[in-house]
């Protein structure tokens, strides 16, 4: 099977360049270090006695949040170094700034295409002893060449989402290209773990560790940093109303619900998930004619009704300012859900469409506890805004209910750590 992989991978890459290439020039930032996607990794220093190195793919900014804890805990150990690679450049802007600048990792670069020639080359410059795969990440090729030289294989914070599990069914035999050389898989949840079970990973070998985003607080802004952050945007002092990574289709509906409650003084802060879509966001705004900022010019001159922050991984900062949360990718067509965990983190009162598949066990358990609540459409969703916006109550009881819910789900990060401390006494 992995023969076949290899011969169907570079066609298929070829196929699909084109498309890849538009998305790439259009988000912007993927030229520099290209030829790290080719498995010419960034130079790194002599592996060192006594020293494990690891391997940490981490594909983009919701993951490199998620492995802060981690990252911390083994920048205290002597024993451990961490060579971090990631897919996205906002991914690898981010690590830039928060690890690879402060010491935390000894090297950053771009995952290689999962091609056999270069995977092979990057693996043979990084020399891991152990190789870590954060989420949804698990690549044949990868997984090859860790085998090949006797290195394990963990997938951490690891999941099947809807979208995933259903693929995997339908490759059959190749599906177990995808999870046959995990030596350890530490599952997000109970579901996740038989999922992978199913595929043929040995129960022995999966162990529920938790979500590790629970354990990664986003940070909250003092009061100074929050007013400026409000100056900049046009915000004003004004209660807000915020739609998290949103999609296309949503930017109109939270408009439409943001206009019932408008006379009642609050204002309007979408966060789109991808920046380059802000030139359709802002013909949907100048077409409604409402007074709006794009956060990409700078400043705001003064206040306006609605404000855009298309920008790059400033969502948890955005978060601190809103009364009130829109969670997207979350209304019909779009079926599979942006996380809500940074939101009710903060303790923020939550709203999201039916489409969680991506965190169906999360949007779940943040309904049970009263921290969210679910919309059917954007027509519920109007209501429901116009609900909360007068029931300042009701707002503070589900972000309460957000904090609480967060604070019981904490400890992934200690049992990840405590698992991956016993593969590497036993590959030593």
């Amino acid at each position: 099977m992995l023969w076949l992989y290899r011969l169907l991978f570079l066609p298929l890459v070829l196929l699909a360049a084109p498309y890849y290439g538009w998305r790439m020039r259009r988000r912007g930032g993927y030229g520099a270090h290209f030829g790290q996607r080719f498995g010419a990794v960034p130079v790194l220093p002599a592996k060192r006695s006594g020293v494990r190195r690891v391997w940490l793919q981490a594909v983009s900014v919701g993951e490199l949040n998620a492995v802060g804890p981690l990252l911390a805990a083994w920048r205290q150990d002597p024993t451990v170094e961490v060579y971090l690679s990631t897919t996205t450049s906002t991914g690898y802007a981010l690590a830039a700034e928060r690890y690879l600048a402060k010491g935390v990792v000894v090297g950053l670069g771009y995952f290689p295409l999962d091609f056999w020639p270069c995977a092979a080359r990057a693996w043979r410059a990084v020399a891991p002893d152990l190789a870590l795969l954060t989420e949804g990440e698990r690549w044949p090729e990868h997984l090859a060449q860790a085998a090949r030289r006797g290195v394990p294989v963990v997938a951490i914070n690891a999941r099947l989402s809807d979208r995933s599990f259903g693929r995997m069914r339908r490759l059959g035999p190749l599906a177990r290209l995808m999870v046959g050389g995990l030596g350890r898989v530490l599952a997000v949840s109970a579901a996740d773990a038989e999922r992978f079970v199913g595929f043929g990973v040995t129960a022995e070998r999966v162990e529920v560790t938790g979500n590790l985003k629970l354990d990664a607080s986003p940070p909250e802004l003092v009061a100074e940093e929050r007013l400026r952050l409000r100056g900049e945007l046009g915000l004003g002092d004004a209660p807000v109303l915020l739609g998290a990574s949103t999609w296309p289709g949503e930017e109109a509906a939270l408009l439409a619900a943001w206009r019932g409650v408008a006379g009642a003084g609050w204002k309007l802060l979408l966060v789109p998930r991808h920046a380059e879509r802000r030139g359709e966001v802002e013909a949907l705004l100048t077409a409604a004619g409402v007074g709006f900022h794009l956060r990409s010019r700078g400043a705001a001159a003064g206040e306006v009704e609605v404000a855009v922050a298309d920008t790059t991984g400033e969502l948890a900062r955005l978060l601190s300012l809103a009364d009130l949360v829109f969670v997207g990718k979350t209304l019909p067509p779009h079926t599979e859900g942006q996380t809500p965990v940074e939101a009710a983190a903060l303790g923020k009162p939550i709203l999201f469409g039916p489409g969680t598949a991506n965190f169906r066990g999360i949007a779940r358990e943040l309904v049970a506890v009263g921290a969210a609540a679910k919309v059917a459409d954007a027509e519920t969703l109007a209501r429901r805004v116009g609900e909360l916006a007068v029931d300042p109550a009701g707002r503070i009881r589900m972000g309460a209910a957000g904090r609480r819910w967060q604070a019981g789900g904490r400890g992934a990060t200690e049992r990840t750590l405590a698992a991956i401390a016993k593969i590497l006494r036993r590959s030593n």
